[in-house]
Formats: structure tokens, sequence, C-alpha cells
């Protein structure tokens, strides 16, 4: 055992014993409980305090921060300065406010005491202490000004400038995209300061979205020097030896269907029907545990990335290259190594049946989705090149045929939303956003990894060992209430009273299948459930209407499948052993491993971390592609439906370009418009006018903004496009200038206070993120500059408390240093300025 994993072994016995004791204990206390080195003692008791793990008292003994009043949690940052303070699974996010953010920064864990709650009944928390930062290297833009230098974050949730010396500049001109190492957090007020590291380059270069969203989302995607080391071993096909002890399936016709686009091929199908009526469903996955074996710097890199992260034009995989695209790889017409799932699947779509085994198989063919539908739609040209496979595929439809039945049967819901792509030109630059969809060769391979991944959790669940399920709970109590609301609006009605089950989902799926608004109340269904997640702990799949499942199917791009993988393989060859041990003989068994709900809990918080990074990832690089594709577009007037509406505005999307953005509330002219968060609508208090999901509407591209990724939207009409007009453009009507009167004073009431009616917590914009309360926004700007009124003490006192959870420097009796370098930063996020964008769009208006 090397030092290190000694250390780690008596931490976690020195946290247990503190954590089992209601009362804080000595020092004294511990080495005599645990009979152990003094030195050794105090070096983890050093490092479980920098975890935050435990806390020494004002007696000098250790105890759990929260037993004293304390907790530890990690800080999640806002644009507009403030912030949350996120804690464990099930506990309610704790406030920090501005004064608080200049004690830390986004990602950072930290010690905190909870405090009181503000004017808008959210517990606020005081930063106590960081105990380790979030990210030691931060991308963003460099700006020198006189002879000093900053660099601006490019993630808007890091709110503070990190200064830089000029000295070290590496080349970098003004504007351009660098990578800082932080040197210092923030402290006492002060900015956090770094070195730069690497000079990325221009803000419109080919490729800039992706290098910037790797280093935002903290994902690795540079190999170690042990791992190419390690690649540099491993031979270019399978070696005979590898084959052996295996069942020989390179006979059996196995195809793989893909995408056009595809290089790493996990998973291939056969498929036959029985003579008694059903059918025999061959799965064969890719045997990534043999090549990526426990305690390798090949697994120790693939648990760090714990997923392949897919960019709409590039790649950064989980596996190297040579695994990936090569040995693991079922490529056509080569051996390779495979386990393989082979089941029994009766008439009416049911699974009666599974064995896993280890195999060599050979690929008889490599197919695309579109080739294999054009072939069940009878193309002859096509079905005369693999005349070999043309029966085998409509096998496979007709199993198809039953499994869908079976998915019926059991209320798994199914959804047909509308996904797009990119074309890019020669310059990487995208030349046109197209919708694609899904044909029945997608959910002929869709139904048969389900039914492979079911078995995978069927068998090891009975056989009472740990993985990690796919998890997706049902609904919460909230965000039914919204779903059911919308549907209301719509005259539909989701049935199952308190409790609905995935059948009653299903149902609403298929009543709306022909509407011509199916595809938001889809988005909106979609929007409604949780997020699936990786866990030890089985409690079904709400979505499939599964109560065991579990991911196989995909272990060179999923580091939970190679987990279940080498947990089959160990039950196969070692149900005797226990968790943690291997059987390196024979060599076919390399790989197989059980383990403990301790390791699984560990890895299913990892995996599920990954797995939301790379989805935060991906829409960062869109919406930067977007943006970018929108600026040839602004000033062009485009059709919609508005697909969310908030309490500060509606997100439409363009029927033909397939791109959402922002109908800023404050641009709704002649009236003042009240937020229903329940119906989901915005209503004019004086015309009754209403917005809702699903409407038609035209709008006009008014900005994009680069920095935040956004496009505001301007709607066109007549209603919209001007401000209230006279009737027949002739004299007014005494009753038409009464009611001119009455618009030209909503509107003023819609321009002084647009945003009084946000809701009084942060709320979500349509990709998951935070927008500070308008109301809040308001008042800032209002009280910004203000002489001090003549109300009674009184008056002030409530006045000045309901400003202290959203002024940093409300208590204080000095005003905070404006540095020429905040300075500079405010002028170059100057468009993230709402109001100032909409002033110089109307100015721009005015001109031409």
């Amino acid at each position: 055992m090397t030092t290190a994993d000694s250390t780690a072994s008596l931490m976690d016995l020195v946290f247990q014993t503190i954590a089992k004791s209601s009362e804080s204990l000595s020092r004294e206390f511990l080495l005599q409980e645990l009979q152990c080195d003094g030195d050794d003692l105090e070096t983890a008791l050093v490092q479980l305090r920098r975890e935050g793990r435990v806390m020494r008292t004002l007696t000098h003994e250790f105890t759990e921060p929260y037993r004293i009043g304390f907790v530890v949690g990690r800080v999640i940052g806002h644009r507009d300065g403030f912030g949350f303070l996120k804690l464990g699974i099930g506990e309610d996010d704790l406030f920090l406010a501005a004064r608080q953010m200049r004690r830390a920064m986004h990602g950072d864990l930290v010690l905190a005491a909870p405090t009181q709650m503000d004017a808008k009944g959210r517990r606020e928390a005081k930063i106590i202490k960081v105990l380790q930062p979030g990210q030691s290297q931060i991308v963003g833009r460099f700006f020198a000004e006189g002879t000093r230098g900053f660099v601006s974050p490019d993630d808007p949730r890091l709110a503070m400038d990190i200064m830089v010396d000029l000295q070290g500049r590496k080349g970098a001109r003004q504007g351009q995209f660098v990578v800082v190492e932080l040197i210092d957090g923030p402290k006492a007020g002060n900015s956090p300061t770094g070195k730069i590291i690497e000079v990325l380059g221009e803000t419109m270069a080919p490729g800039m979205e992706v290098q910037l969203a790797l280093r935002n989302h903290d994902i690795p995607h540079q190999w170690p020097n042990a791992v190419t080391k390690a690649v540099k071993s491993l031979s270019e096909e399978v070696e005979d030896a590898d084959k052996e002890g295996r069942v020989d399936l390179r006979k059996l016709p196995l195809i793989t269907i893909d995408g056009e686009d595809a290089r790493d091929f996990d998973d291939a199908v056969y498929c036959e029907p029985k003579k008694g009526g059903g059918w025999r469903l061959w799965v064969a996955i890719a045997d990534v545990s043999y090549y990526v074996r426990p305690g390798t710097a090949l697994d120790d890199e693939a648990y760090v990335r714990a997923t392949s992260v897919y960019f709409p034009d590039q790649v950064i995989p989980m596996l190297p290259e040579k695994l990936s695209n090569g040995l693991c790889s079922l490529n056509p017409l080569v051996d390779r190594l495979c386990m393989v799932c082979e089941m029994t699947i009766s008439a009416a779509g049911r699974l009666s049946g599974y064995k896993f085994y280890q195999a060599v198989m050979h690929s008889h063919a490599r197919l695309t989705y579109n080739k294999v539908a054009a072939i069940l739609d009878g193309d002859d040209i096509l079905s005369e090149r693999y005349v070999d496979q043309v029966q085998h595929l409509h096998h496979l439809h007709d199993l198809y045929g039953a499994l869908k039945v079976g998915r019926l049967e059991r209320g798994g819901i199914e959804l047909e939303t509308q996904e797009t792509r990119f074309i890019f030109n020669a310059q990487r630059k995208i030349e046109q956003i197209v919708p694609t969809t899904r044909n029945d060769a997608h959910k002929i391979i869709e139904e048969c990894m389900i039914q492979a991944n079911v078995s995978a959790a069927r068998f090891v669940e009975k056989n009472k060992k740990e993985i990690l399920f796919r998890v997706h709970e049902s609904p919460s109590d909230d965000r039914l209430s919204n779903f059911r609301g919308f549907l209301a609006e719509l005259g539909l009605k989701l049935e199952g009273g308190d409790e609905p089950e995935p059948k009653h989902y299903a149902a609403i799926a298929r009543e709306v299948e022909k509407r011509p608004d199916r595809e938001l109340i889809q988005t909106m269904l979609l929007r409604s459930m949780k997020q699936a997640v990786y866990q030890p702990d089985n409690m079904g799949h709400f979505g499939l209407a599964l109560k065991s499942y579990a991911h196989f199917t995909s272990p060179i791009r999923r580091y939970p499948d190679l987990l279940l993988h080498r947990v089959i393989k160990f039950l196969i060859h070692n149900p005797e052993l226990e968790a943690g041990e291997t059987k390196a003989k024979p060599r076919y068994l390399d790989g197989a491993m059980a383990y403990s709900g301790e390791d699984m809990q560990v890895h299913g918080e990892h995996c599920s971390m990954a797995e939301r990074r790379a989805d935060d990832a991906t829409r960062e690089v869109s919406d930067r592609l977007k943006c970018e594709f929108m600026l040839d577009h602004v000033g062009m007037t485009y059709d919609g439906n508005i697909a969310t509406v908030t309490a500060f505005g509606m997100f439409i999307r363009l029927s033909e370009l397939h791109i959402e953005g922002l109908v800023h509330i404050s641009s709704l002219r002649g009236d003042y418009f009240h937020y229903d968060a329940a119906r989901q609508t915005l209503t004019g208090e004086n015309t009754g006018k209403r917005f809702r999901i699903g409407d038609k509407v035209q709008v006009k591209v008014l900005s994009v903004n680069m920095d935040d990724r956004r496009l505001e939207f301007g709607l066109e009409g007549d209603d919209f496009a001007s401000g209230p007009r006279n009737n027949k453009g002739g004299k007014s009507s005494k009753s038409q200038r009464r009611a001119d009167a009455g618009k030209k004073t909503a509107e003023k009431r819609q321009r002084r206070s647009a945003k009084a009616n946000v809701a009084k917590a942060p709320v979500l914009g349509p990709n998951g993120e935070l927008e500070k309360p308008a109301k809040e926004r308001l008042r800032d700007k209002k009280n910004k500059g203000k002489p001090k009124s003549k109300a009674s003490k009184a008056a002030k006192a409530s006045a000045k408390a309901a400003l202290d959870a959203v002024n940093p420097w409300a208590k204080t009796k000095k005003k905070p240093k404006v540095t020429s370098a905040s300075k500079k930063k405010r002028k170059a996020r100057a468009g993230k300025n709402e109001r100032n964008a909409a002033k110089d769009d109307n100015k721009k208006d005015a001109n031409q």
C-alpha cells in the first residue's frame, strides 16, 4: 500500500469515528481509539479540515461542520453578481448575496454559515472559508489598460476580472481569448490574480467555440503521457490468444447500424424468428473491459472523462482513437472481441429470457439508419447491394413491431421531438441548420438496446451485485402542477390523479401526435420530467416504465457501461468471489471485477456530473455557433412560435431556422403585461392580449449578444411595430383619444416597471440558466445615485433592510473602490445591458 493509500485509509477511519459520535472528539481520544501514529493522525485531520469534512472547535476538538451550525457546499455564481450555495442532494440551496460572492468564485467548495431569511423569503449564507477552488484555470478575454492587465472571464458566472501581469502576457493582444492559471482567489474584496499560460486566439476564429467550452466546463481533452505510452503497446488487430475461451460467433450475420458520420461502433445486432413464435435476439457489444482494466492509466483517464463529448463536428472521446475507432470498434469484416446478450422475445414483445457470454464476432456489414430505412421501404438498388442482409433486416423490423406493442402495454413514453444539425462550409461556419428525423431504423436499434440494458440490470440485480442503475424518477409535484396548468390552457388533461403513471404521460403524447403544436407540447412534457442519473439505488426508470434499467450497450463512450461489463464478466465466471476481488486467469477474464456499494455511489455521482458537464458544453457550443450564424440575419423578419413564457418575456423559436431568441417584456408596447406562472402566459392589463406557448408570431431579429450567447427579438405587427396609433389616420374620436391615452399610460407603466411582475426568487431560463429577478435589477438601478429622501427614519430603515439582499455595500459606510480595470470591464460588457442595447437599436432604426 502506498503512502497516499495509507493516508486515505486513515482519513476514512478518522472521519467515520467522528461521524458516529454525537459529541466532538479530542485528538487524544482519536489516538487511543484508532491506535495510530500521531503524525499520521495529524496529517489526516489537516486534510479532512481542508476538505470541509471535519471542523475543529474552540476547545480544539473535532466534529462534523453541521453539528456546530456550519455547512459545506459548492458556489453557483450568477452573471448579475449574486449566487447560490449548493448543498447535498435533497437540501435546499442557500442564497449568496453579492457581497458574499466577493469572497469566492463560481465552483468553489466553501465552508459557510446559514444566516437570516432575506426580504424575499430566501435563506442566506455567509461564506467563512474557501476549502477548495473550483477551477485552477479560467478562460477569458485579455485587456490591457495602462500598466495593468486583466482577463474578463468568458463564463458569465465568474463575475470578477482576474488581474494579470502585463510582462507575462505571452504576446496576447487586446480582446484575444487566453487561459489564466489562478494564483490567488478573491480576498477582502480584492480581485483574484493569475498568470496567462496560453493564448487561444481571436473571438471568431474557427473552432474557438469548442476550445472555450472545453475549458469553461473543465473537460479533459489531452491524453496524459502514460495513456499515450499504453496505447502504443496495443496491437493493431485482435490477436489469436485474445480469442481463446470465447464463443465463436463469426459466422452469425451480425451487422452494425449507425449514423452516417459514426466512427465508433459499440453494438451489432441479429435476430431470427423462433419456430414456436417470437424471436431470438443477439446484441453484441464491444468488450472494452478486456482492454481497459482497473488500475491502469487507460482506466484512470476513462474514469476522469466518464463520457465522450459530441460537438457538432468534433468528438472528444472517452477512449483513445486506437481503441474507440480501432480495436474496440465493431468495424465491418474484421474480428472483434465482444460481450453478448442473447435474448428471447415473445410474440407479444416481452423479454422472456436472456444469457450473457464473451465471444469473438465478425461484423458482416456496416449499415446506416438511412440505408436500412430505404431497404425496408423497398429500395431496389440498396436491396441488391445488401442482398445478404435484406431478410435479416425485415426480421429486425418485425421484432421492432412486437417490441413497440410491448412498450405500449407497459406504458413507456415515446416522444418525437424535433432535433437539428448544422451544415458547415469550408471555413467551419454554419451554412444551414436543418431538422433531423428519426426513422424506423433508429427505433429498431433503440428497442434492441433497451432490451439488452434491461437484461443486464435484471441479471446483476438477481445476483445481488452492485451496479449503477440508470434512474429516472417521477416528476416533482411542482413540475406536475405546471404541466397540468399548461395542458389545461390547450384543452388537454393529464389523467392519473396526484401520482400519474408513465402510461398517462404516454397517452398525452399519443393524443397530440397529429396536432400542429405537437412539438411544443412534447417539449413541455420533457421539461416536466426529472433528469435521469446514475446511482446504485434502483428506483426504476419512469420514462421507459421499467422497474430495472442500466446502461450496458455503449462502453466505448460511457463509463457506467464499462463498469457494468466488468460486473457481468465477474458474475459469469466468479459468482463466489467478494466485491473488490479479481481473477486474472484464464486470460479472457481480464477486467472482471465487482464493486462495493460505497464505490458505486462515488462512481454514480461522478458519472452523472460528467454527463451534465458534457451536455452543458455541447449546448454552449451550439449557442455560440447559432449566435455567430445570426449575425448576418440582424434586421430580418421571421415567423415563429412561442416556445417558452417567463416573467421577463418570451422565447420564440423561428420556424425556418430552428433557433430561439428572447422577446423581452419591456419591448411589449401599448399595455402592461402580467405573468401567470401556472398557465405560462403573459396577459395585457388593458387589452386582454394574451401570449401563451405555441402561439404563432412574427419577429424581427434586433441584436446578437455574443458574450451572453443570446438573441434578442422584437414582435412585429400593427400592435407592436410602433406605438399606439389613431384610427383611420384622421382626427381622433373622443373615445379613441381616451383609448390612446389609456394605452400611453399603460405603455409608460410598462417602460417604468416592466419587470415588476417577475417572481420574487430568481427564475430559470429556457436552458436552465438562472435569471436575476427583474424587480431586483430595477431596484438596483433606481437607487443608484439617488439622493436621500425626507421619509421618516422608520421608512428609511425599512428601505435599507429591503436593499441589503441585493446591495453588497448597504451595511458599510464606505463605497467600494472602483478600479480602472472594473471600469474597463463594464465597457467591455456594455453589450450585456439590455436597455442600452434597445436604445442603440432604436437609434439605428431612426437613422435608417
